[in-house]
């Protein structure tokens, strides 16, 4: 049986304070190093074939990685922070990228990996109906880390849309490349499960050990 593709796509905040106390530089290195196990996780389902690209978000949206690109050529060019926290505009974006099509109708519910330090500095809430509004956003996979105590992290519950999930809090760099590797590895098993119904959110539970340390920095 042909392998159904399974979408992933980070969307990372990118702004300026991002590069305050060495949080892109960590967020750069923390998803180089989970890109092997990212890779091992999908080989174990040969079911599903993962695609991974990126949207990087500050003064506005772009792709960082636009072609979905198969996990096992995948790697890592670095983002850079410029500018403010327009993540309204990147789940518009990605909500383009989650219409039928380019989406393909059998495929497994898409990733949606969101990484934020912040407040966002536009309308937010228009990007989120714009995922909802599409048949693949409501399916999706959603994951969030907030970076820090300044992140918002109500804000980053609603993306979740599930009033039992939190997002993932990272305060130091340990915690940060946990989180980063768990949305790598157990929720793309998750998402690449083989289930009888996808027209629901699925959503899965955020159960990482971050540990607590006493010199949290951010």
């Amino acid at each position: 049986m042909a392998s159904r593709p399974a979408h992933f796509i980070w969307m990372l905040d990118c702004s300026g304070s991002m590069g305050v106390n060495g949080k892109i530089g960590e967020l750069n290195f923390a998803i180089r190093e989970a890109i092997p196990e990212m890779q091992q996780a999908a080989q174990s389902n040969p079911a599903a074939s993962l695609l991974v690209r990126a949207i990087s978000f500050a003064s506005g949206a772009s792709w960082h990685i636009q072609e979905p690109t198969p996990v096992d050529r995948f790697t890592w060019d670095d983002v850079h922070t410029y500018g403010a926290t327009d993540m309204g505009a990147a789940f518009r974006m990605a909500a383009a990228a989650l219409q039928t099509p380019p989406m393909p109708q059998r495929a497994l519910p898409p990733v949606l990996a969101l990484v934020s330090d912040g407040q966002p500095t536009d309308d937010w809430r228009s990007g989120l109906r714009a995922i909802d509004d599409t048949p693949w956003g409501k399916r999706a996979v959603r994951v969030a880390v907030a970076i820090g105590d300044d992140a918002d992290k109500s804000m980053l519950k609603e993306f979740l849309g599930n009033p039992e999930l939190e997002p993932l809090l990272a305060k130091n760099p340990r915690q940060l490349a946990a989180a980063i590797r768990w949305m790598s590895t157990a929720v793309v098993k998750e998402a690449s499960a083989p289930r009888i119904e996808d027209t629901t959110t699925t959503n899965v539970s955020p159960v990482v050990p971050l540990t607590k340390d006493e010199n949290d920095i951010w």
